[in-house]
């Protein structure tokens, strides 16, 4: 649980909080970017291409983040005025995962420049290493083709009868089942062998 990190390592937690909520932001403002581009003006008229952090997450979510490390985002769009709804639909729904992995690797290049070895706080190893590690996690567990993460949104348009997920709760049902089944640690591991493999 997050909560214990603020126990045992106060910096630690501070540093989480805020790379979660600026790549969680930056996510979705990826999501409203491209929306904007698929002809769709939702993301502006409903005020969300804005850098605050509670329009984009909601207290509830900042809340959870804060208590167990778990937080969502939310960019509102209206794939109806997208120019090309199907080719929108996935345009949309990959930007904010593709967002994410480009910071992952922004952040790994810095390390491999050695800029981690600045004596600054923000330009720390720890701190970048972090970037890249909750940057490629949030990538990774987006891009799972389950319900209601964005893979599922990109995988139901190349494959029309998964949509029928959607809407039941079968989805949901093998989200709960995968993360019981050790999903965090799979994608924990995989995420390090990766960064270790590139560094």
């Amino acid at each position: 649980m997050l909560l214990s990190t603020l126990l045992t390592d106060p910096i630690l937690y501070l540093r989480i909080i805020i790379i979660v909520i600026i790549s969680i932001c930056l996510h979705e403002l990826a999501h409203g970017w491209m929306a904007l581009r698929q002809g769709d003006d939702t993301p502006e008229r409903t005020g969300h291409m804005t850098f605050n952090p509670v329009v984009h997450m909601g207290y509830e979510s900042m809340i959870f983040l804060v208590l167990f490390g778990i937080s969502w985002g939310q960019m509102p769009v209206n794939p109806s005025k997208f120019r090309h709804r199907r080719l929108g639909n996935i345009l949309v729904s990959a930007a904010g995962p593709l967002l994410n992995l480009g910071l992952a690797f922004l952040a790994i290049c810095l390390l491999k420049s050695g800029l981690g070895n600045s004596s600054l706080p923000i330009f720390s190893e720890k701190f970048i290493f972090l970037i890249a590690y909750l940057n490629l996690y949030l990538f990774i567990f987006n891009i799972l083709p389950i319900p209601p993460l964005d893979g599922f949104h990109i995988a139901s348009e190349l494959f029309p009868s998964l949509k029928i997920l959607e809407t039941g709760y079968l989805g949901l049902f093998a989200f709960v089942i995968l993360f019981t089944a050790g999903l965090s640690s799979g994608i924990s591991m995989i995420v390090k062998a990766i960064i270790s493999a590139l560094i």
